[in-house]
C-alpha cells in the first residue's frame, strides 16, 4: 500500500505547490473562471492549514512547526469552511466552462461534498488503525523533512517541541470515543500499541526525530549544528519520550478495557449509516456493500480458474490446496536473508524501467529507490512513500527486515510492480509534475484511482512479460485473488457480521499469501473500513474502460496513449476518470491514427 499514504496522517492529505491551473482565454467565460481561480486559491490556503505536515514538505515555512489540529474548535471551523466552499461550488454548478475548468470544479465539488459528509460521523474519535495512525505522522514527517539552514532546524524543534500537544489532542478524542462507543475492536488496538511501545523504547540516538538534525548541511558551523542537535535530544528526551509513555498508559489502561466487542463497522452508533459511507468515500460510487460483495465473489470464482490454468501449467500434480502449501512451505521461494530480499526487489525494478518506454508516452522525471523501512515503523506496512522533487527526495518502495524469512518471491514482482513502476510510483510522481493542475491534486489521495491503478499495473506486468515462470504468474494472480477477496471480507466483516476466521479462510483457502501476511491484512481490513475495496473497483473500472477505447478506436487504439490519457489529470473519482476517458475516446479531431487529445 498509499500514501503511498497508509499513514492514517490526516483527512487532508494534500500536495501544494505554487501553480494554479491556466484557465481558459475565451471572454465568454472569463468571469466564472476567475470565480473558479478564487476558489481553488482559497482552498487550497484551507488545505494547507488542514495539513501542515504535507504543506511542510512542499516549503510552507509556517506549516513546519505544527501539527493537524483535531481539537472540537478547529473540526467545528473546518465543517464551517467547508460548508461556505459548497456554496461558493454551487454558484458555479450551471456555469459555463471550458472542459479542464468545468473538471477541476467537478472534482472540488466532489471533495467537498464528501468531506462534509464524513464530518458528521466525528472520525477524529477513532485516529488509528493497525500498527498505524497519528502516532506515526511524526516519524513520516522526519523521513521527509531536509533542513537546509539553521531556520529549518529551529522550525523543527519548534514542531517536535509540539509534540505532546499533538498526543494530547488525540487522546482526548480518543476519550470521547470510549465515552460514545466509537473505539477501536482489541485485536486492532493490541496491534496499535505494538508500534507505540516500539517507538516509546527506541533509545534517545534511535529516535527517528532527530534524524533531520543528524543530517544538518557541512556548511553549517560546526558549533550551530552541536547545539542544534543537543536541543534536540532533549526536547525528545523531556517531553517525547514521556508523551509516549503517557499514550502507551492510555491505550493499556483506558482504552484497550474499552475497545468494542464486536468487528464490524455496522455495529459502531449509527455504524450502518457509517460503512455505507466509508464504502462510497473510497469507491468513489454508488455501489451499496451487498453489490459489491456479490461483484467480489464474482471475482473470486473468475480468478481462481485463472489460477487453475496456471497449475497445469507448472506440472504440479496435485489439488489446489497441495499447491498453495507447496508455495508456502518450500524454501525456494522465499529470500536467504534480507539482503536477498533486497537484491531480488531492486533487479525486479531494473527489468520494470527497461520496459516502461514501451508502454507509456510520458514518465515521470523523479526517480524511486527500493529501502527498508525505518526501524521505529516495522509495525506498519510495506508500500510506497512518495518523493518530494522540490527538495530532491526520491520515491520511495519500502521493504521490511523481518519479512525476510516469510516474504515469499514468486508475488514479488506483482507487488513492486504495484508500489514502484508503473504502480504507485509513476502514477504519484506523474501527478507531482502536472504544473497544470491545482497544487492541491497534485498528490491527491483519491483510493479508488490510485490504488485501482496501481493494482492494474499488475495485471499490466502480464501484457509487459515481466512475470518469467509460471508461479511469478501464479504470483499475480494470487495478488488479483487478494484484491477480490477484500471484496468480499471487507462487506463480509462490516456488513455482514463475519468472524475474523471467515475472513482469513477467503484467503486462506483461495490465494497463495503467507498466514503471517494474511492475519496482518485481514486486521487492517477491521481496523480499517471500506479502504480495502477501493482497490478492485478502481482496477474494474480502469479495465472497462480500456476495453470500451479499444472497441471503439479499433486499429486506432495505442496502449500508451492510453496510459496517458489515463494519468494526465491526476486522481479523479472513477465517475469523472469514466467521463473524461469516455470524451478522449469519442474526439473526432483526429487525422488517421492520431492521438485525441488530452482534454
Amino acid at each position: 500500500m498509499t500514501r503511498k499514504r497508509r499513514l492514517v496522517a490526516s483527512a487532508w492529505a494534500f500536495c501544494f505547490g505554487l501553480t494554479l491551473p491556466a484557465f481558459a482565454a475565451d471572454p465568454a467565460l472569463a468571469a466564472p473562471a476567475a470565480d473558479l481561480r478564487k476558489l481553488i486559491t482559497d482552498y487550497e490556503g484551507f488545505a494547507r492549514d488542514q495539513d501542515p505536515i504535507r504543506a511542510a514538505q512542499r516549503g510552507d515555512a509556517a506549516a513546519a512547526v505544527r501539527w493537524p489540529d483535531d481539537t472540537p474548535a478547529a473540526v467545528d471551523a473546518r465543517k464551517r469552511a467547508l460548508q461556505e466552499f459548497g456554496r461558493r461550488i454551487k454558484r458555479l454548478a450551471t456555469a459555463k466552462l471550458a472542459a479542464k475548468d468545468a473538471l477541476e470544479r467537478d472534482v472540488l465539488a466532489d471533495r467537498v461534498s464528501v468531506a462534509l459528509e464524513g464530518l458528521a460521523f466525528d472520525e477524529e474519535r477513532m485516529p488509528f488503525i493497525s500498527g498505524e495512525g497519528f502516532f506515526v505522522n511524526p516519524d513520516y514527517a522526519a523521513a521527509f523533512t531536509s533542513l537546509g539552514d539553521e531556520a529549518a532546524a529551529e522550525r523543527w524543534l519548534k514542531r517536535i517541541e509540539a509534540l505532546p500537544a499533538y498526543y494530547d489532542v488525540q487522546i482526548a478524542n480518543m476519550r470521547r470515543g470510549i465515552e460514545t462507543k466509537f473505539t477501536q475492536p482489541k485485536l486492532v488496538v493490541e496491534s496499535a500499541l505494538r508500534t507505540v511501545r516500539a517507538q516509546a523504547d527506541l533509545s534517545l540516538d534511535e529516535s527517528p526525530l532527530l534524524k533531520p538534525l543528524s543530517d544538518l548541511p557541512a556548511t553549517m558551523p560546526a558549533a550551530a549544528r552541536q547545539r542544534l542537535m543537543t536541543r534536540g535530544r532533549e526536547l525528545v528526551r523531556t517531553k517525547v519520550k514521556p508523551a509516549q509513555t503517557r499514550l502507551v498508559r492510555f491505550l493499556e489502561r483506558d482504552y484497550l478495557p474499552a475497545a468494542r466487542p464486536n468487528l464490524g463497522a455496522r455495529s459502531l452508533p449509527d455504524g450502518e449509516r457509517y460503512y455505507a459511507y466509508v464504502v462510497k468515500r473510497h469507491t468513489t460510487t454508488a455501489l451499496s456493500p451487498d453489490e459489491i460483495h456479490a461483484i467480489g465473489l464474482k471475482e473470486v470464482a473468475r480468478v481462481r480458474k485463472e489460477m487453475d490454468v496456471v497449475i497445469a501449467e507448472t506440472g504440479f500434480k496435485g489439488g489446489f490446496a497441495a499447491f498453495l502449501s507447496f508455495l508456502r512451505n518450500d524454501r525456494q521461494f522465499f529470500p536467504r536473508d534480507a539482503d536477498d530480499l533486497m537484491q531480488k526487489t531492486s533487479e525486479i525494478a531494473n527489468r520494470v524501467n527497461g520496459e516502461l518506454p514501451r508502454w507509456f508516452g510520458k514518465l515521470p522525471r523523479l526517480t524511486y529507490a527500493v529501502v527498508f523501512i525505518p526501524e521505529a515503523l516495522e509495525n506498519a506496512s510495506a508500500g510506497y512513500w512518495p518523493g518530494n522533487p522540490r527538495d530532491g527526495v526520491a520515491g520511495q518502495v519500502l521493504l521490511r527486515r523481518q519479512d525476510a524469512a516469510r516474504r515469499t518471491l514468486y508475488d514479488l514482482p506483482a507487488w513492486l510492480l504495484h508500489e514502484g513502476a508503473p504502480g504507485h510510483h509513476t502514477q504519484i510522481a506523474l501527478a507531482e509534475e502536472l504544473d497544470g493542475l491545482p497544487a492541491y491534486r497534485r498528490n491527491d489521495d483519491v483510493t479508488a484511482f490510485v490504488e485501482g491503478w496501481a493494482l492494474y499495473a499488475e495485471h499490466l506486468g502480464v501484457e509487459m512479460g515481466l512475470y518469467r515462470t509460471p508461479y511469478e504468474r501464479f504470483g499475480q494472480l494470487s495478488m488479483e485473488m487478494w484484491r477480490a477477496c477484500r471484496l468480499v471480507i471487507d462487506t463480509g466483516l462490516h456488513w455482514m457480521g463475519w468472524t475474523r476466521e471467515q475472513a482469513v479462510a477467503c484467503l486462506r483457502d483461495n490465494s497463495a499469501l503467507a498466514p503471517a501476511q494474511i492475519e496482518f491484512e485481514v486486521d487492517r481490513y477491521i481496523g480499517w473500513p471500506g479502504q480495502a475495496l477501493a482497490y478492485k473497483i478502481g482496477d474494474a473500472e480502469i479495465r472497462a474502460l480500456r476495453a470500451k477505447a479499444a472497441t471503439r478506436l479499433g486499429k486506432c487504439f495505442d496502449i500508451r496513449a492510453f496510459h496517458d490519457a489515463v494519468l494526465a489529470a491526476g486522481a479523479l473519482p472513477l465517475s469523472l476518470l469514466r467521463t473524461r476517458l469516455e470524451a478522449w475516446g469519442l474526439s473526432k479531431s483526429r487525422v488517421g491514427c492520431a492521438e485525441p487529445p488530452v482534454q
